[in-house]
């Protein structure tokens, strides 16, 4: 009997890990997908609390928001039992973004203000679903970059915008009354365009500030010329779908497949 229950758990174990990271049957997109769906969900409620809306709606929002840190402490804990090296996948880069989404939930009786700083964080758990390929409709490696890229640009904006209101708006509400008035700044903020008609009044605003500035002018240009190098780049090419590996672009003299060395048939 204890051999019988081993073997059990061993293959419930692996099933479960099988599904929580595969796309090919229906049973692991619809967890994949229910997933996304949930970050993305959460993400939004975050948004519309910003915003002066009636009570009863925001005590609902508070309650799925609820539901959903119960989903994703539930999904964490069971990437952690079937994980077969369990260190390692605690200190893993996804390990770490899923366990910031969902550390302010359990530690939240506890009067920390920066904690709930950690929930704008959360976007960062569709990391986890930009790199595996066929979850949007992205066939294709350059796909994929596209979407990684444009994910990191909008993940940063979102980020800061989110900071940036959480700090300032409980000690300058007229100037960041909303998401939107954070997301304006940050966006005018990591572009260097600086029209003067925002500005933070706190130490932690302001510090946020220089590192929006630092940002944008290390990071977006590299992120906005990596997309355009890649866009110049499929302009070159000619849609050639390879029989080997399924990569849909070559350029336009190949001859051979460049990702697996299959001979291209052009039409």
């Amino acid at each position: 009997m204890p051999l019988i229950f081993m073997l059990l758990t061993k293959e419930t174990k692996e099933k479960t890990a099988f599904y929580l990271r595969d796309l090919e049957t229906p049973v692991g997109k619809v967890i994949n997908l229910t997933i996304a769906g949930l970050v993305l969900l959460s993400s939004g409620i975050f948004v519309a609390e910003t915003y002066n809306i009636p009570e009863h709606i925001r005590f609902k929002l508070d309650i799925a928001d609820n539901i959903i840190l119960i989903i994703f402490a539930l999904e964490y804990s069971l990437r952690l039992w079937s994980a077969e090296n369990k260190i390692q996948y605690i200190f893993s880069i996804y390990s770490l973004i899923d366990l910031i989404a969902i550390l302010p939930y359990f530690i939240s009786p506890v009067n920390i203000s920066f904690i709930r700083l950690l929930r704008w964080f959360r976007i960062l758990r569709l990391i986890r679903f930009i790199d595996i390929k066929f979850l949007f409709g992205i066939s294709s490696e350059d796909g994929v970059i596209f979407a990684r890229i444009l994910f990191t640009l909008f993940a940063i904006i979102f980020i800061y915008s989110g900071l940036i209101y959480q700090v300032e708006h409980p000690v300058n509400q007229k100037v960041f009354a909303t998401f939107l008035d954070a997301f304006y700044f940050s966006i005018v903020t990591m572009t260097t365009v600086g029209f003067g008609d925002v500005t933070p009044i706190s130490e932690l605003g302001r510090l946020l500030t220089v590192l929006m500035i630092l940002t944008g002018i290390a990071l977006i240009p590299w992120q906005v010329g990596d997309l355009i190098k890649r866009l110049v780049k499929t302009a070159n090419q000619v849609e050639t779908v390879c029989t080997g590996c399924g990569l849909a672009f070559h350029d336009a003299d190949a001859m051979f497949c460049k990702k697996c060395g299959t001979k291209l048939y052009k039409d």
